[in-house]
């Protein structure tokens, strides 16, 4: 015959369930893992903030100084360029010469390349409605023509054929177009390589083309070559990179030739661009570069001031470090807890 098992000591089945329920010993619950502990004595702040204000100062003044040596030309022309009253008539009425000739007086010498850009006012390219309406896939694949869905209102055209590129951010491309003379002599615009590379090679397809695009009873903008593929249409790349700011500029071309101080630029612009409706503006920008781009005060101003107050927080350490010193504490006693019985090694 089998044995009986005894039956278990309740205070020995309390027992061991204590014991399971205890926690493990861990460095990393017990936040005890190696980790860099900088002790911020009076020198180590006060050579970091000496530090910080020797490099940023120089940076801001390099800045600024590249910033000054930019020359820029910015023409505000949707104004002039129109009547006083019914402009939106004006603008939309496709019968009427648009043609305006601006005549502007470089202030100094401009080296080239002298980049163009066109800027628009109060335009809210970042608007989640207008950003939406676009079909990346359809600008990148011949097949993804009908894949329209998220292109309304402009998505497919009377006849209910697709249209390439749909979507209301493509067909409200820019259309004003800008003619340059210096001294009443003609020279090119080049509108070769405005566009990203990248945009250029990932996000439009050298194998699809325009189709149905502006075929419509409203034009949005301007129109596209049928037979040049989206990949080489770089004043439609250029757009198609929205906008984060309602006022913002893009390139149009580029002048590849000096233009001296005190020669007369003509320009004759064609004002197609309806900006009237929604009470924005158009300019006409003319800009050399430098190693810091194009004109930008903020960001040496950003480098001097906090180049500047770095320098004032480590002067004021200082002072308080001579006239009011404090007593430093041990750091060995920062490790209390190290080598106990609790906290084994």
């Amino acid at each position: 015959m089998g044995s009986k098992a005894s039956p278990m000591d309740p205070f020995e089945i309390q027992d061991n369930s204590k014991k399971s329920n205890k926690p493990k010993y861990s460095k990393f619950t017990q936040q005890e893992l190696p980790a860099c502990k900088p002790l911020l004595t009076p020198a180590i702040v006060i050579s970091a903030f000496l530090l910080v204000g020797i490099l940023f100062v120089p940076i801001g003044l390099a800045s600024l100084s590249a910033s000054q040596e930019i020359v820029e030309l910015i023409d505000r022309y949707d104004t002039i360029c129109g009547p006083m009253t019914d402009k939106v008539g004006y603008i939309q009425d496709s019968k009427i010469n648009k043609s305006c000739t601006r005549t502007l007086t470089v202030p100094k010498h401009m080296k080239s390349p002298i980049h163009i850009y066109y800027q628009i006012g109060d335009f809210y390219q970042n608007h989640r409605r207008y950003v939406k309406s676009r079909s990346d896939k359809q600008l990148l694949y011949k097949d993804a023509a009908h894949l329209t869905k998220d292109c309304d209102p402009e998505g497919y055209s009377a006849d209910g054929a697709p249209i390439v590129p749909c979507g209301l951010v493509a067909w409200s491309l820019f259309n004003d177009t800008y003619t340059i003379s210096v001294n009443k002599k003609a020279i090119e615009v080049n509108k070769k390589d405005i566009a990203w590379q990248s945009d250029k090679n990932k996000k439009f397809g050298n194998d699809v083309y325009p189709r149905n695009f502006q075929n419509g009873n409203l034009i949005g903008g301007a129109k596209l070559n049928a037979s040049i593929p989206l990949s080489e249409q770089e004043d439609l790349i250029v757009w198609m990179r929205t906008a984060a700011l309602p006022t913002f500029r893009k390139l149009y071309g580029r002048v590849e030739t000096d233009i001296m101080a005190n020669d007369q630029l003509t320009v004759v612009i064609q004002n197609n661009y309806n900006t009237y409706s929604f009470g924005g503006s158009k300019a006409l920008v003319l800009s050399t570069t430098s190693w810091i781009g194009g004109k930008n005060k903020f960001i040496g101003v950003a480098y001097l001031i906090v180049g500047g107050l770095c320098l004032f927080l480590a002067l004021v350490f200082v002072v308080l470090y001579m006239f009011k010193p404090r007593t430093l504490g041990d750091p060995s006693f920062l490790s209390w807890n190290r080598d106990t019985l609790d906290y084994p090694n």
